[in-house]
């Protein structure tokens, strides 16, 4: 997720944009030890994710000309939310009270993606001055948004068979939530993993993988190895 920072206009708002199937089979490990297959196989890539490049997510209709400034930051945090999860979802914002319009004022709001709350904050710039016809702030997420398809794309891209890795297949998950706002910086307790050829002696094995978030602004989660014992 980023800190992003608009400017919006009192006349026109400038909206800145500051497989399934498991084979059962068991085998090594924490790293390497007996492990069963994880119930969701991932065998491709995960349709709806978009992709480097793609066109962003709207969410329309789109403010009027001359909305008032918390229609308009409410509709930026649900364009700004898509932005970073990268799949289509149903959206609302929330600012209770409003955003307040003063310099340096700092309003809670929350945004909802697909049943998760994502709290954020919104900050009016220090140098904006009573009715100045630009209103400048910044827009920043308090946590960053785990998504099912997000993950099982991430791992088959750096996993999967056309991620250049001669080792690794059977790729697979437990049943991630559709979408979840977690901490940064943390494990989110979920777990995928991939049959590596080399582990167990060159028998083969499942290596583990945890899925982590790392510091704030790291818009999409990550995946850590487990060491093998």
């Amino acid at each position: 997720m980023r800190n992003s920072k608009v400017m919006v206009g009192l006349v026109a708002a400038g909206l800145l944009t500051a497989g399934c199937g498991s084979d059962g089979s068991s085998s090594a490990s924490g790293g390497d030890k007996a492990q069963k297959a994880l119930p969701v196989a991932v065998d491709g890539p995960q349709k709806d994710v978009r992709k480097r490049g793609d066109d962003n997510i709207k969410v329309t209709p789109a403010p009027k000309p001359g909305a008032p400034l918390t229609e308009q930051v409410e509709h930026r945090l649900r364009e700004a939310v898509l932005l970073d999860v990268k799949v289509p979802g149903e959206t609302s914002a929330t600012c209770p009270g409003g955003v307040t319009q003063k310099a340096g004022a700092v309003t809670q709001c929350t945004v909802t993606y697909a049943g998760a709350e994502i709290p954020y904050e919104v900050k009016i710039s220090d140098s904006y001055t009573k009715g100045s016809m630009i209103t400048s702030y910044t827009t920043t997420p308090q946590k960053v948004v785990l998504v099912a398809k997000v993950m099982y794309d991430l791992l088959y891209e750096r996993y999967g068979a056309e991620s250049g890795r001669d080792d690794a297949s059977r790729l697979a998950c437990e049943e991630l939530p559709v979408a979840k706002a977690v901490d940064w910086e943390s494990d989110t307790g979920y777990t995928c993993q991939y049959w590596n050829k080399h582990a167990n002696g060159g028998d083969g094995g499942y290596r583990t993988l945890r899925i982590t978030t790392g510091p704030a602004g790291y818009n999409t989660p990550g995946f850590e190895e487990v060491e093998a014992d």
